[in-house]
Order: structure tokens, then C-alpha cells, then sequence
């Protein structure tokens, strides 16, 4: 399964209900990403630009998009942010297909400088 962190900031309305009616807002985010076939790793709320993240697994990123997108129906979250992680052997995966993948790639302005080398 694909891992995935959602970072989240919470509208005043949302906000407002929770100090009304505290609750234990991991287990609503464990709901959807258990109802998407996936797991929640880590749920926490934070200081800063974002209210809170989760860590999560979900099967694939077309699931990980429609969690995010069932949660933001509601209109009580006001940014999101997700974003795949990659383990340290995934990583590692990314790097060896770079050194077979690198030679095929162009940079911008490539072709100029092969030509303005050889005007000296």
C-alpha cells in the first residue's frame, strides 16, 4: 500500500463545533481511511500553518484522493496538503531508475550550449 501524509487547517465553524463537542477527531480520520481499505499510522494536531497531520496507508493514490476529497465535501477543513511518502527502499528504487532514466533527459537550453561550446 501507498503511504501518504495529509496535512489539514481547520475552518472557525469546525473549530467551534469541536470546543463545543470535544472529540477524538483521530477516530473520525481512522473511519474514512479504514472505509478506503487503508491504515492510519499517526494523527496529530500541531502549531504552525496546519492544524493537524495524519500519516496514513491507503491502497493508491486514486483512494488517497477520493479520502481527501470526502472529507472536503463537508466545507470544514480549509486547506489540505497531501503528499506520497516513500520509505527508505522506495527511495532507493527512485534513485536506481535515475541512473538508467538519466541519460534520456534534455535539460532546458541543452541544445543552445552543445552549439555555443563549439563557437569558442
Amino acid at each position: 500500500m501507498a503511504r501518504y501524509v495529509s496535512f489539514f487547517r481547520y475552518t472557525a465553524e469546525a473549530v467551534g463545533r469541536m470546543v463545543d463537542r470535544p472529540a477524538d477527531r483521530a477516530e473520525a480520520a481512522r473511519g474514512i481511511i479504514e472505509a478506503a481499505g487503508g491504515r492510519l499510522e499517526c494523527f496529530y494536531w500541531m502549531f504552525g500553518s496546519y492544524d493537524g497531520l495524519a500519516i496514513y496507508e491507503v491502497p493508491d493514490a486514486v483512494m488517497a484522493g477520493g479520502v481527501s476529497l470526502a472529507v472536503a465535501r463537508t466545507g470544514l477543513i480549509e486547506r489540505t496538503e497531501t503528499h506520497q511518502l516513500l520509505d527508505s527502499q522506495e527511495a532507493l528504487g527512485a534513485l536506481e531508475q535515475a541512473v538508467g532514466l538519466a541519460p534520456a533527459y534534455r535539460p532546458p537550453g541543452a541544445d543552445w550550449r552543445d552549439g555555443y561550446d563549439a563557437l569558442g
